[in-house]
């Protein structure tokens, strides 16, 4: 088995423009330089990489550029005329132009990598099957550079002639080494992040409904369900999306109660009525853009946003406040504290476990009572060289995973079991040396993926209440759960299309056209229970178990609106039985959400987008539900 993308099972990873700008800037501000920040090139490749030997390349290249600044720096005058100094200027450009080699195409080979895969799906012995490498993040370089004299000082034509020679040259090696099979076109966009998520095609355009829930959604004034044949489902209503700024805005979390589906949107939350779409309360606005959000919400109905400080380079997601989502009353705000050196809020993650709000840093961790805001503990580095690098929590467990010796020869991944109330160590697993831990597929009961990206093979292991390994999934496959891609933060629970029930994992397969089939997994053998084949051409993913059930979404076409099945888990027949067949007539709308979030609850399914790309060309979309 092999994975689709990023770490295996995965979203696409981020736009071919965006990788392109990211490699020109990063080139750039080394050549503007004059190769004194050669380095924060390979900074960004082993933060996206996390390979151990571009961490070894970018410790050679900071020493190489400090002792060129040394020799340079050693010129009685402002000219260069001795070996010294010649020879340190030799360093910074025979570095610089070597680095920018590599650099571009180690970069391009990784993502192309995540983007298609590309190793053949054979078992090895012992623990993982091939799968392709998986990213880290884009580092941040520090600002400034070293200090020293200028070696071009008194030679400006020089100058002049490096840059200009440099950036010919970067401008042709980007362009020529990303052009080709950077705009993927031929694949069917999957539920990542998309800088474009508009239907090809004119019948894809938004109908006029404000989000603002001014529009009279159970009342279908945009005629949705105009030609509607017998037996597809109902559009219950649709609603568009706030403004966005024209870089785009995240528009993570759904939350869905028995009578209001809340959205939060760029600097609001939005709520609506699940059977007609009217407005349930207020919209709750925000000085600045949310941030990162609880992906569930509490037994009681009440999540946590986070949003930003300010809108600066330098604002931080620090900014936490309560909401009830019954009433929309805001309840308690709390202001995350920045931790160690290197351990800030420029991002966070949020989890939850029972009455236990968990706010992730970059190498740190701080618990609060959901109910009231109170800080309970925090969790910071330990041992030698451990610190928490993410979170997952559900209604009764919390898990940490940290990573250890990061660099070094005994570098590696540990899970953790805590107390949620406490944030007390109860047990500790230690991954061997070059795994990294991905996802959790589950966390009651655990279920853990993770990559060894030296080896190219994964795991999937269970874990039992002790953290112990139960059992390693034993399953060849071509598994692709739709996940998002993590940047500064693990996302360990930032995978959908997976589902975990009763002793039995439950994954999509990955099809390269045509029908896709789910395995269904006894976690307690690593073994094949049964499969079943998607209903229509189109992909079918886990949404839930309910019952004896697994309730499954099928992709729709361009001409064919999306379904709703129920699977039996148990028993010898396994073939899916239609709950909602939506329909044909919005088919166009509902595949244009390619950035996506889903879900099904009391007999309706609910799908909107996760990223607004600020198109000021079009209102986006938003929400929409169907049912019966």
């Amino acid at each position: 088995m092999h994975g689709h993308g990023y770490t295996q099972p995965v979203k696409q990873p981020p736009s071919p423009g965006y990788l392109v700008s990211m490699r020109v800037l990063f080139v750039t501000l080394s050549v503007l330089t004059c190769g004194f920040l050669t380095w924060v090139m390979l900074l960004r490749l082993a933060v996206v990489t996390r390979r151990s030997v571009d961490w070894g390349l970018f410790v050679a290249v900071l020493a190489v550029d400090i002792l060129s600044i040394v020799l340079i720096g050693t010129e009685p005058g402002d000219e260069i005329h001795t070996p010294g100094g010649y020879t340190g200027l030799a360093l910074l450009l025979i570095t610089l132009v070597a680095v920018i080699a590599y650099y571009i195409a180690a970069d391009v080979r990784h993502f192309q990598q995540q983007r298609y895969g590309g190793y053949a799906p054979t078992p090895t012995p012992g623990y993982g099957y091939p799968q392709p490498q998986y990213p880290g993040g884009p580092g941040t370089p520090p600002p400034g550079g070293p200090g020293s004299r200028n070696p071009f000082k008194g030679k400006p034509a020089l100058v002049v002639g490096a840059a200009v020679a440099a950036l010919l040259v970067i401008g042709g090696s980007v362009w020529a080494v990303t052009a080709n099979g950077g705009d993927d076109k031929d694949k069917k966009p999957v539920a990542g992040k998309s800088d474009d998520p508009k239907p090809s095609g004119s019948g894809g355009d938004a109908p006029v409904n404000p989000g603002d829930g001014s529009g009279d959604g159970g009342e279908d004034p945009d005629n949705l369900n105009e030609g509607r044949q017998a037996g597809e489902s109902k559009v219950l209503w649709y609603k568009e999306a706030p403004d966005a700024p024209g870089s785009g805005a995240d528009a993570n979390g759904m939350w869905i109660t028995d009578k209001t589906a809340v959205k939060a949107a760029y600097k609001q939350v939005f709520a609506y009525n699940v059977g007609d779409g009217k407005p349930s309360w207020d919209p709750i606005a925000f000085p600045e853009k949310i941030c990162a959000v609880t992906p569930e919400k509490t037994a009681d109905d009440k999540i946590v946003v986070a949003y930003m400080s300010g809108s600066s380079d330098r604002a931080k997601c620090n900014k936490l406040q309560e909401i009830d989502l019954a009433t929309g009353a805001k309840g308690w705000t709390e202001e995350v504290a920045d931790g160690e050196l290197f351990d800030s809020t420029l991002s966070v993650e949020l989890s939850v476990s029972g009455t236990t709000l968990m706010v992730g840093r970059s190498q740190s961790g701080t618990a609060y009572d959901v109910t009231s805001g109170k800080k309970l503990y925090d969790k910071k580095r330990y041992g030698d060289a451990c610190f928490p690098a993410g979170f997952a929590g559900s209604a009764k467990k919390l898990v940490q995973v940290a990573s250890c010796g990061a660099g070094g020869n005994t570098e590696h991944d540990e899970v953790q079991g805590l107390d949620p109330k406490t944030g007390k160590v109860l047990w500790t697993y230690k991954y061997d040396k070059g795994w990294r831990v991905a996802r959790a597929y589950s966390v009651d009961p655990l279920v853990v993926y993770a990559t060894n990206e030296d080896k190219k093979v994964w795991n999937i292991s269970t874990f039992t209440s002790g953290g112990k390994v139960l059992e390693q999934v034993g399953v060849d496959e071509d598994f692709a759960p739709e996940c998002g891609w993590a940047i500064l933060e693990r996302d360990l629970q930032g995978c959908s299309g997976v589902a975990v029930a009763a002793g039995t994992l439950y994954l999509p397969t990955e099809a390269t056209s045509g029908a896709n089939e789910i395995v269904a997994i006894n976690l307690a053998t690593g073994k094949e229970k049964w499969r079943t084949k998607s209903p229509a051409d189109e992909s079918m993913m886990p949404l839930k178990v309910e019952g004896d059930q697994l309730v499954a979404y099928v992709q729709p076409s361009y001409d064919a609106g999306g379904q709703v099945v129920a699977i039996p888990t148990g028993g010898s027949a396994h073939a899916p039985a239609k709950l909602l067949q939506n329909p044909q007539g919005v088919a166009d709308i509902e595949n244009s959400f390619y950035s996506k979030d889903v879900d099904w609850v009391d007999g309706r399914f609910y799908i909107s987008t996760t990223r607004l790309t600020g198109n000021d060309e079009s209102k986006e979309k938003l929400m929409l539900a169907y049912g019966k």
